[in-house]
């Protein structure tokens, strides 16, 4: 993320955030329709899969869910405003109400889904793996901590190089590994929640535009509307 200020640069809406504004938005909807249905035998055998890996990863895990904490995006704000990244910096403070809108106010009131401790092992805490402070009982879908972490990969990744964006990209992974392993989530939870930030973040940059660097800059896209300075 480069420090040159808004003023001195051209904006453009991505076909790319249409796009995938719809495409997340389905992704939600299918597994939402899944998850009503109860956990399957492949979500359930997908969700041991993590949650029983070794007890060493812990505390790795423990430390990247973190990264998915509801404030993050105010703090990544606070750095893009230094940076003088103004649109991103209102991008990412307006992540977080978004993300309580669509997780609270809209998915958990269309659908109620019991955390693993339940709809996968019925309240038997030898059936898996609950670690630190994750509670047995309580509403799964979607994961919150996925919906920011995807939502701030989303938005930064226009204003950083490739290796940057694999940095976010390992950041998203290991986040949605992290619920999983310590028994917070189930798969279609992180799934759901990763294509909510994902659509959240893409509706932002709609808004707001994204830097435009041209077709052999870092977005590879061509402006289709508001090139103003």
């Amino acid at each position: 993320m480069t420090g040159a200020p808004d003023r001195a640069t051209t904006w453009h809406r991505r076909p790319v955030d249409a796009v995938v504004f719809g495409a997340s938005g389905a992704v939600v909807l299918v597994a939402a329709m899944i998850a009503a249905r109860g956990v399957s035998n492949l979500e359930a055998t997908l969700f041991h899969a993590v949650n029983d890996l070794p007890d060493w990863l812990y505390r790795p895990m423990w430390l990247a869910q973190y990264l998915g904490l509801l404030l993050l995006p105010l703090g990544v704000a606070v750095i893009a405003a230094a940076l003088r990244r103004w649109r991103l910096a209102v991008g990412l403070v307006l992540l977080v109400p978004l993300k309580l809108l669509v997780e609270k106010g809209v998915l958990k009131q269309l659908l109620y889904r019991a955390r693993p401790g339940t709809s996968v092992c019925d309240k038997d805490p030898a059936c898996l793996h609950l670690r630190g402070d994750v509670p047995l009982v309580g509403p799964s879908f979607p994961s919150g901590h996925v919906i920011i972490a995807f939502g701030i990969a989303w938005l930064v990744a226009p204003y950083v190089g490739h290796r940057a964006r694999w940095a976010l990209a390992a950041t998203c992974a290991a986040v949605v590994l992290a619920r999983i392993y310590l028994g917070a989530h189930n798969p279609l939870d992180v799934l759901a929640g990763a294509a909510s930030g994902i659509a959240i973040a893409a509706a932002l940059n709609l808004m707001l535009g994204v830097p435009n660097v041209g077709a052999g800059g870092r977005d590879g896209g061509q402006p289709v509307a508001d090139t103003t300075r």
